[in-house]
């Protein structure tokens, strides 16, 4: 196999990161700050099982540090998405040409290539950002998989088996297929989701199976929930557990929030997700502080609570994605306790997670990234779209609740689709 080299320039302070995203390539992006990539120079993928992101994380951190850069070039990065079970294979990939923002007004960007080679010529395309949006869907091209009536019976058995005990929490998914008569362009939708929510991490990755040529999908979303960060020895993470609609009208807007922050049964659902996150990252820290009381953080469509981390981790934590191992699945998308919870979602949810609901981010050669959690997110394939919502599940949630929970959910993808 050749050596890789990396060479790096620097861009105008205002360069969209969109425009170097290629559907080939890979988009992870918050506040103007973040990366985008095309063409592949690597790929870096192990198999399923308990030890599969502590191996992921030494196979990264082997191909990234024999990378040969500049020294003042950035550290070269792997990125991509996780499936959401350990017991699936996972990849990530190298790009071959990566445009990243760490800073405002520092844009540089990474291509990466075979020693002897030159680059890779991606600079062809010109895209604008802009499109017309396309007719709504017609209601006959919309499935849900389970049917509405079907996943509100999976909450009650949820709940039944709560209260007996045994189980605290549980989060079940559900999906609705788009059939669009039209190829969906994963760019487009990127675009439209920033626009309406620019404070979520939107993203897009392909969906990488180790052994095939081509990914299955392009995972596409726009999520607010930052599983883990690692900068040297500093660690930040903000997991967020229930939630409320918002609304247009100021004063009912503020109601809503008020009414989440006051509600014990999102309170108790959002202190499980709090109580997994300081178990799995306290050992791994010197320090290690969050609020004690939970601050609504809104989204164009929801509010939630949300509990910052911030911590110093111990010498001897070598990279971002031993956290993401120690932390994933948290209690906001899997349950608690994790092994009862895992066993109910094998029972009650009949639809395949794949990547929704697992990590999604990059790392790069000194061990440093950040990783968010893809929710808010759709699956495309050619002219299909599997948009994907979930609920946390307590002892006292209401099943039309939480059935009504991931129909808002839903909805932001399904107006921006519109755009694809």
């Amino acid at each position: 196999m050749a050596h890789l080299v990396a060479r790096a320039r620097r861009l105008g302070p205002a360069y969209d990161l969109l425009a170097a995203y290629r559907a080939d390539g890979v988009f992870f992006e918050r506040g103007g700050l973040g990366l985008a990539g095309a063409g592949v120079a690597e790929r870096i993928g192990v198999g399923g099982g308990p030890d599969r992101l502590p191996t992921l994380a030494r196979e990264v951190e082997t191909v990234l540090r024999h990378i040969r850069r500049d020294p003042a070039a950035p550290a070269p990065v792997a990125v991509g998405a996780i499936p959401f079970d350990d017991g699936r294979p996972a990849e990530l990939l190298v790009p071959e040409r990566l445009v990243q923002r760490r800073r405002p007004g520092e844009t540089v960007a990474l291509e990466v290539f075979a020693e002897g080679l030159a680059p890779a010529d991606h600079e062809r395309e010109r895209w604008v950002g802009r499109a017309l949006p396309h007719a709504a869907f017609e209601e006959i091209q919309l499935r849900a998989d389970p049917e509405p009536e079907a996943y509100a019976a999976a909450v009650r058995e949820a709940v039944r088996r709560i209260r007996a005990g045994g189980l605290r929490k549980v989060v079940l998914a559900r999906t609705v297929v788009v059939a669009a008569d039209r190829e969906l362009d994963p760019k487009q939708l990127l675009w439209r989701l920033r626009a309406v929510d620019p404070d979520c991490f939107t993203f897009a990755a392909p969906e990488l199976v180790p052994g095939t040529a081509a990914p299955v999908g392009v995972l596409v979303g726009a999520t607010p929930e930052l599983l883990v960060a690692k900068r040297g020895d500093r660690v930040l993470a903000t997991p967020l557990a229930g939630s409320s609609p918002r609304f247009g009208d100021p004063g009912e807007d503020a109601a809503s929030a008020a009414h989440l922050l006051a509600s014990a049964k999102d309170r108790e659902e959002h202190a499980l997700v709090v109580e997994g996150v300081e178990a799995a990252l306290a050992p791994l820290c010197e320090e290690l502080h969050h609020p004690h009381e939970p601050e609504p953080l809104g989204t164009a469509n929801v509010w939630h609570l949300a509990t910052p981390f911030r911590g110093r981790l111990r010498p001897g934590v070598r990279s971002v994605l031993d956290l993401v191992a120690v932390l994933h699945p948290t209690p906001a998308v899997g349950g608690s306790p994790r092994e009862a919870a895992t066993a109910a979602l094998a029972e009650l949810e009949p639809i395949d997670r794949g990547w929704y609901a697992g990590p999604v981010g990059w790392v790069d050669a000194d061990g440093d990234g950040e990783w968010a959690i893809a929710l808010r997110c759709a699956e495309l394939t050619g002219r299909t779209a599997r948009v994907f919502a979930g609920a946390g599940i307590v002892a006292d949630s209401d099943p039309a609740s939480e059935l009504e929970e991931t129909e808002r959910k839903f909805r932001a993808l399904l107006d921006a689709l519109r755009w694809g």
